[in-house]
């Protein structure tokens, strides 16, 4: 096995712990909706906080980070060796917790592995722009991954805050939920969808397509300003002034400029790629549900539907879920699967999207349930709870199809 071969099955492996990551968050997804129905002991709160910290960071961070190291890295054994390392130390906070939250929630041994993850990642951030392959020096691109790591950054100002926040005012304070509010923006809005856009289009910038210089700044500053502003959607449950709720809008319709443009770029590109049918399908489906969540975001800048969703708490779970189930992973699933690092196949991933998609539709009706008065569905909580077994039972299915020899 040559250097190259070698290099790619090392990043296959990476990419199947990251699954193994998504598959686990998975479970503990089906722990929490049988809450309700069961006899379980487990701290309900301690149990969100070890499934949303193991999605976000266990999934999501350690696939997004493999791309991008597989495609923007330069192939220097000193940086690989030191890749390796920065990997695997990840994975001992990650590790450390999920032994840790399920049992205690935010205390001593929770927040140490935590905060050594945030490390890791600042770790991560360094090493990947001192090793960028020269090649790539003027890649549109490299640009939005070098937004989407600075963004990832950025969103740990949330953790750190909240320390000083619990101190000074208490985790009643408004600004506790803004410090959460803050990071999870900045995860979802910034690093994680930047990285994804980035990434697409590193794969036509590979196949030769050219992103004009004037088309490319106008996409990439309405996409930041939109990213920027639309966190103000995430504090309109203060009541705040209507200037807030502007700048919101304004926000959102940045985005959204931004996306026209993109479609406007990428709209006939794609087929540089040489996708199979299977991926075509998977990138029309990311596209529609980034559809979807630009314009969610578009009504809640509106006061009547901003008050809607602030008071049915069913209707942003749906958002988030629609978010990361949806958009991000689906998405991280083209991308495995066009780079060869992780094969997903067309029957697992139809009981995956069946799974999210029933979950998505209870979920949303329920909001909608609560805002206009209807009768909820008798058996609703059992029907949601089931569909959820259809997440984890697909995951691993695409995990023994990908197994890999020693």
């Amino acid at each position: 096995m040559n250097n190259i071969q070698a290099s790619k099955r090392k990043y296959q492996r990476h990419a199947l712990v990251a699954m193994l990551y998504f598959a686990i968050a998975a479970i503990l997804g089906v722990l929490l909706r049988f809450y309700p129905l069961s006899s379980f002991t487990f701290d309900y709160r301690f149990m969100v906080h070890a499934h949303s910290h193991i999605a976000l960071l266990g999934w999501v961070y350690v696939a997004l980070t493999t791309i991008l190291h597989y495609c923007f890295v330069k192939n220097d054994t000193t940086a690989h060796k030191r890749y390796n390392w920065i990997f695997w130390a990840t994975q001992g906070t990650l590790m450390g917790m999920l032994l840790t939250f399920p049992f205690q929630g935010y205390a001593l041994f929770s927040i140490i592995f935590s905060t050594l993850f945030l490390i890791m990642s600042y770790i991560f951030f360094h090493h990947f722009l001192k090793n960028i392959d020269p090649k790539h020096k003027d890649s549109r691109a490299l640009q939005c991954m070098r937004a989407a790591l600075w963004y990832m950054v950025i969103s740990s100002l949330g953790p750190w805050a909240l320390g000083m926040i619990m101190t000074a005012l208490g985790s009643q304070s408004i600004w506790y939920r803004i410090a959460i509010y803050f990071y999870l923006h900045f995860q979802y809005n910034g690093w994680m969808v930047l990285a994804l856009i980035g990434l697409v289009l590193f794969t036509l910038e590979q196949k030769g397509m050219v992103f004009p210089k004037k088309r490319f700044s106008r996409f990439f500053w309405s996409m930041n300003i939109g990213i920027v502003l639309t966190f103000f959607l995430s504090t309109l449950w203060t009541d705040p002034s209507p200037t807030v709720h502007v700048l919101a809008g304004i926000g959102t319709l940045a985005q959204l400029g931004a996306f026209v443009v993109l479609w406007t770029q990428f709209k006939g590109e794609t087929a540089r790629l040489l996708l199979t049918k299977w991926q075509e399908i998977l990138l029309k489906w990311v596209v529609v549900l980034f559809c979807i969540k630009l314009l969610l975001q578009l009504l809640t800048t509106l006061p009547y539907f901003a008050q809607m969703a602030i008071r049915h708490i069913d209707l942003i779970i749906g958002y988030l879920h629609l978010t990361f189930l949806g958009v991000i992973s689906i998405g991280l699933f083209f991308l495995m699967d066009y780079f060869k690092l992780f094969q997903v196949s067309r029957r697992p991933f139809q009981w995956y999207f069946l799974g999210f998609l029933t979950m998505e539709i209870l979920i949303f009706y329920k909001g909608m349930a609560g805002w206009l008065q209807w009768h909820l569905l008798d058996g609703y909580i059992e029907t949601l709870a089931v569909s959820s077994i259809l997440i984890p039972i697909s995951l691993f299915w695409m995990l023994l199809k990908n197994r890999l020899s020693p």
